[in-house]
């Protein structure tokens, strides 16, 4: 059994001939700011959910760049300086071994509608008619292509989904239960312009369809659920369930013409009978 022995900072100080410094009075015990700073969320919003949203314009009421969920708390610093012990003398190196490269950043990360396991890759709505059994014409209201993101591509801005909770329904299954449930990193707010301006004429041969695509590094089952929501209230809802196709190492998931619910398609001829154009953002 081997003892051990207390030797004080004076005898080392006498033992390696270091002249003692003078050191200041050590302070009293250091404590945490008793409180928020001044423009700092307190310890109740801490964890306040954010949710990450893309495509809105500049002063839409929706948007927020707050920076809302974080909280500094600052303590004191010893005024004292500590000696440091005297290093040995080096008597030879040993070769150092190849550098780990830092990791690497995914470019879609936190620029494209994505979490850590599914992203969307592309999503569109149109109205289409065939003119012949080889030809199609086909407008689109609406595309999102995330095929090919940029790290110069701007960072998502963050919007504080409390705004919007007004804007979805509040019963059991509503946005806010979605959320708190989880993962928060899988919420995005898309707000869009639709193009309403296409020459394809109405009829029964018109087709208006939604197709989206999805991508995971995981083989999974998807359920993709479609709700209308106006007023804050469900209008109708459509779900459907995609399995995954492997392709280049990655899991893929599309969702092909599914056909668009009635209740979008008279909405959507009901913006275009409008006495004028102006009306139809109003």
């Amino acid at each position: 059994m081997s003892s051990a022995q207390i030797v004080s900072a004076t005898a080392m100080q006498s033992k390696l001939g270091i002249t003692p410094i003078p050191q200041a009075p050590y302070p009293g015990t250091a404590r945490f700011w008793p409180g928020p700073l001044p423009g700092q969320p307190g310890s109740s919003q801490d964890n306040i959910p954010e949710l990450a949203g893309c495509g809105w314009r500049p002063r839409d009421p929706w948007s927020s760049t707050s920076t809302e969920g974080r909280s500094v708390k600052p303590f004191a610093q010893p005024s004292y300086s500590i000696q440091p012990p005297v290093p040995p003398p080096i008597t030879s190196y040993e070769p150092l071994g190849p550098l780990t490269p830092p990791a690497t950043i995914p470019v879609w990360q936190d620029r494209t509608i994505a979490s850590s396991k599914l992203r969307l890759l592309e999503y569109s709505a149109f109205v289409e008619v065939q003119r012949d059994p080889e030809t199609y014409n086909k407008h689109l209201f609406v595309h999102i292509g995330q095929t090919n993101p940029s790290y110069n591509d701007p960072l998502l801005e963050a919007v504080d989904i409390r705004q919007i909770y007004d804007k979805f329904p509040e019963k059991k299954g509503g946005l806010k239960e979605l959320f708190e449930k989880g993962p928060q990193n899988a919420f995005f707010l898309v707000k869009f312009w639709a193009d309403l301006n296409s020459n394809i004429q109405d009829g029964p041969g018109a087709f208006y369809g939604v197709s989206s695509q999805y991508t995971s590094s995981e083989n999974v089952t998807i359920t993709c659920s479609t709700k209308v929501c106006s007023f804050g209230k469900q209008v109708v809802e459509k779900v459907e369930t995609e399995y995954a196709r492997l392709e280049n190492g990655r899991f893929v998931y599309r969702i092909h013409r599914s056909p668009m619910c009635e209740y979008m398609i008279n909405f959507i001829h009901k913006l275009k009978h409008l006495p004028e154009k102006y009306m139809m953002n109003s």
